[in-house]
């Protein structure tokens, strides 16, 4: 066994030779391009796909693929040549319907000889990068029927009429449009885009540059751009039923550009239409149509915010510049906040709340309520006035509504240390005469104030509501302890302490016996409860209640200042004083005492004194009596006193050096803060954080910062650098 050789066997391949009759493939492709024939003239119904299938099958297994392949391509040539001629037949609307239908018939065509050589379709044409079947059959129809040059131009010219007719008001077919276009679509991106979509939009430019200029000279800017929406979403409308989603964007562009861009500023300065009469007669819808349709355009929006802003800047400017409308602080006030929430409204009716909108808003009040000097103190007088009377009857969200209306003027303020002087004087002389519609409105205001501003801002006027308070509990422990005041005059003292309230000048005046020993009882009184205080008389401040009978026993409780009072009771003991008599015994101060005799001497339905001469100025040579006459239909009677609501021109000067003196410190502070945690800065630099600084409260003048900085440096907080003179240098 050992010695036999091992054998090697091998298994070769069958020697057979398969003969394929040389004329095979021509009788095998006889048989597909009949079939192709008769599926093009629609009797495919007798024909056997299995077989069909086979044959195809067997001729790219024998290598004949290319055979096939190009007797394909032939075949097809040939139908499609002949469909060219029968659609160029067609007359007039049967053209469209003729390509449709024959369009149909080629794509049924199509799939079945895709279905018959699927086989060629998965191995021939991937291994010799041949074209599909499908594709192929799109491409034959693409260059034989729609680039046939009797065919292609007479297409274009057809849809583009048709479009132009459906604008012009036509019903036209929408749906052949729709297999129209969707064939082109089908045919590849490039042959819509190039074959229709490119001239398309050249036709439509050119139809909406013509119909836009006709428009702009027959029409007013709200009908032009109702115009413009209509077309804008007709266009929209027409995408949607038979064009490419792609050529919407492409397709607005046009008509914004022609209808809208071109003719921007034509249709906002547009006379007695455009923006600024729109804004003046609150066409919200068309100022909403207006900002909808500039939006789609490059700058339409920034066109709209400049021209708005410009206009209300100039309008701004005029209210708060116009002498008529100064002479009353609180329809001023009213009309800046009319103005404001009518542009509100505006905004968010008509412009989508737009941000970039409600800032243009605000930095136009800011820029002209700061054009008045005189505006924070018109503020206040107008808070004032809605504390005092103006809220009575009002609902708590009401008062509300109209203080955050108040703070949002408030927030326009550059000098709002202004504002706080006046309110302070305002809010102290409500308190006192007790005026105050309410005191939650009147807190609800502090609240928001320090909100806005801080605790600094409102500390002395919370101070103010504490004094109210502590009085009243004063005045009870006062006359608890003095029971036998029961009898005589009542006294009420409101103990106001220094540094909280506006400060005034200590005023003496000479009160009745009667009120002067009460007066000394209460500061016995008081300086025995509390040690270490001070009390000042502050008579100018004060109010009193007195009863007085008349010529024919008529009896009044007369409402009258402290003052009035002191001048009145002096006519218990004389029947005639003249002006130096009273000026002796009172003492109170010429232009006080004039103003208090004018008030009780001169107002009809008020006077109950009389003086000679009669005329309506006070002089130093008349002569007054109790009016013996005086009669009112009221009981109670309020003599109020004749004083100008606005300041005078040296009150105001005063207001002002009070303000610029408050604000020395502050900008002190601010320039040893900023210098602390810098160490050296220079001069530029330290006006620019020192108004960063304080703007919240004042615009800082860069010459008082000056000021400042040389008083810093006589006093040794800072020094000038020896090499830069511009750098200061912080001294620990």
């Amino acid at each position: 066994m050992s010695n036999q050789k091992k054998r090697n066997f091998q298994i070769e391949a069958f020697k057979h030779r398969v003969v394929v009759d040389p004329k095979y493939a021509d009788k095998t492709w006889k048989i597909l391009e009949h079939a192709i024939h008769e599926i093009y003239n629609h009797n495919a119904s007798g024909l056997s796909f299995e077989e069909l299938y086979r044959n195809a099958y067997n001729m790219v297994l024998h290598k004949f693929g290319e055979k096939l392949y190009s007797g394909l391509v032939s075949t097809m040539t040939s139908h499609l040549k002949e469909i060219s001629k029968s659609i160029d037949a067609a007359q007039g609307d049967s053209f469209l319907e003729e390509l449709n239908r024959k369009w149909n018939d080629h794509n049924k065509a199509l799939q079945m000889i895709r279905d018959i050589l699927m086989y060629m379709d998965r191995t021939y044409i991937p291994s010799t990068h041949k074209t599909p079947v499908h594709e192929l059959g799109l491409n034959l129809w693409r260059d034989n029927i729609i680039h046939s040059s009797k065919i292609q131009t007479r297409l274009l010219n057809t849809l583009l009429e048709l479009v132009h007719r459906e604008r012009t008001g036509e019903v036209i077919d929408r749906g052949l449009m729709r297999n129209i276009i969707k064939m082109l679509m089908d045919l590849g991106s490039s042959v819509y885009q190039e074959d229709f979509e490119k001239p398309f939009l050249e036709v439509s430019a050119e139809f909406y540059k013509g119909e836009s200029q006709e428009f702009i000279v027959c029409c007013d800017c709200g009908e032009y751009l109702k115009k413009a929406e209509k077309r804008l979403n007709e266009e929209i409308e027409r995408v949607t039923h038979y064009l490419d989603s792609k050529s919407e964007v492409r397709i607005t562009n046009v008509v914004e550009k022609e209808m809208i861009a071109n003719h921007m500023l034509r249709l906002v300065h547009m006379e007695n239409s455009g923006l600024v009469n729109m804004l003046l007669d609150d066409k919200y819808e068309d100022l909403g149509r207006m900002y909808n349709l500039f939006r789609r355009v490059p700058n339409g929006l920034l066109t709209i915010r400049e021209v708005m802003t410009s206009h209300l800047r100039e309008t701004g400017k005029q209210v708060v510049t116009d002498p008529e409308r100064l002479k009353d602080p609180v329809e001023f006030v009213q009309r800046l906040l009319d103005e404001k929430d009518k542009y509100d409204s505006i905004i968010s009716l008509a412009f989508n709340n737009d941000k970039t909108f409600q800032n243009a808003l605000n930095s136009s009040f800011e820029y002209f309520i700061n054009l008045n000097a005189r505006s924070p103190e018109f503020i206040s007088l107008f808070v004032d006035d809605k504390l005092r009377k103006g809220l009575k009857g009002v609902s708590e969200e009401d008062v509300e509504v109209i203080l955050d209306k108040v703070m949002m003027l408030f927030r326009y303020l550059q000098e709002k240390d202004v504002f706080e002087k006046y309110y302070k004087q305002h809010l102290a002389k409500r308190l006192l005469s007790g005026k105050t519609v309410s005191d939650d409105a009147e807190r609800s205001l502090i609240v928001k104030l320090k909100t806005e501003c801080g605790y600094q801002f409102t500390s002395k006027l919370e101070g103010m509501f504490t004094d109210m308070k502590t009085s009243q509990d004063t005045m009870q422990g006062f006359y608890a302890s003095q029971p036998e005041l029961g009898d005589g005059p009542t006294l009420v003292v409101q103990v106001l302490t220094t540094g909280s309230w506006p400060t005034q000048p200590i005023v003496t005046c000479n009160l009745p016996s009667e009120m002067s020993a009460l007066c000394e009882k209460f500061r016995s009184y008081y300086l025995g409860t509390h040690t270490g205080r001070r009390l000042s008389w502050q008579t100018n401040m004060g109010t009193a209640d007195i009863k007085a009978t008349f010529g024919k026993g008529q009896k009044h409780e007369l409402n009258v200042s402290t003052y009035q009072m002191c001048v009145l009771m002096l006519f218990n003991n004389a029947d005639r004083l003249s002006y130096k008599e009273i000026e002796q015994a009172t003492e109170i101060p010429a232009s006080d005492l004039k103003r208090c005799l004018q008030s009780m001497a001169c107002v009809k339905g008020k006077n109950v004194l009389r003086k000679e001469p009669m005329s309506k100025d006070i002089g130093e040579e008349d002569a007054f009596f109790v009016n013996d006459k005086f009669t009112s239909k009221f009981y109670k009677v309020k003599i109020g006193t004749v004083v100008a609501q606005k300041e005078s021109e040296p009150e105001k000067q005063e207001t002002r050096q009070r303000v610029e003196e408050d604000r020395k410190p502050q900008i002190e502070a601010a320039i040893v803060r900023i210098m602390k945690s810098r160490r050296v800065l220079d001069h530029n630099n330290i006006i620019a954080e020192v108004t960063k600084q304080l703007q919240s409260r004042f615009l800082a003048n860069p010459t008082e910062i000056k000021k400042r900085i040389e008083s810093l440096i006589e006093r040794d907080f800072l020094e000038r650098d020896s090499a830069d003179r511009k750098l200061y240098r912080y001294l620990a």
